[in-house]
């Protein structure tokens, strides 16, 4: 279907652009948080992964059921730039599990399997209309299945920033610890 294609592409894009962000952040503090109550880099690794199997695990489920009629009135939902912006902190609903967190070559190929797992969900569906399947998401609404696949590139543009803010605050945090 051509509605595939510009998801494809922004999970691509989303997906390259947080590994390539992740591999300025140095293997020997991949798991240090730069500060305290902030999120290490293996952390945000792992809550990617963690969001990207649970919606998959949702969508095998859904996918499988005969679609449920959803009111045009229980339809809405918020902009996926709520999701992207690093303006509205959010607390996640799915907590880190502590045993997701590996070393950082490690964790990118964890990565690129989830996708991996995404990607071939999405080709097994490639000729149904995805569109009558919609669930809710805690902080955005109804998505349909086509808008869950969209979330998942921009959870990753969102914390793509995240990851560019450590690698950002990275030489200060190591200058400080040193102190």
């Amino acid at each position: 279907m051509a509605l595939l294609e510009p998801i494809l592409e922004k999970l691509d894009s989303a997906q390259h652009n947080l590994l390539r962000a992740a591999d300025a952040i140095p293997a020997d503090v991949w798991k240090t948080p730069p500060r305290g109550g902030v999120w290490s880099a293996a952390e945000i690794m792992a809550h990617v992964m963690s969001i990207e199997r649970t919606v998959i695990g949702a969508a095998e489920r859904i996918f499988k059921k005969q679609p449920r009629q959803t009111p045009l009135l229980k339809r809405f939902r918020l902009p996926f730039a709520l999701a992207e912006i690093r303006v509205i902190r959010m607390k996640t609903p799915i907590p880190i599990d502590p045993k997701l967190l590996r070393e950082k070559e490690i964790m990118f190929a964890e990565l690129r399997e989830v996708r991996g797992r995404t990607l071939a969900l999405i080709e097994e569906t490639r000729n149904r209309d995805l569109g009558v399947y919609r669930w809710r998401h805690p902080f955005l609404g109804s998505l349909n299945g086509y808008e869950w696949f969209l979330f998942l590139a921009s959870h990753e543009i969102r914390h793509e920033k995240q990851m560019r803010e450590i690698a950002t605050n990275l030489p200060k945090t190591i200058q400080n610890s040193q102190k």
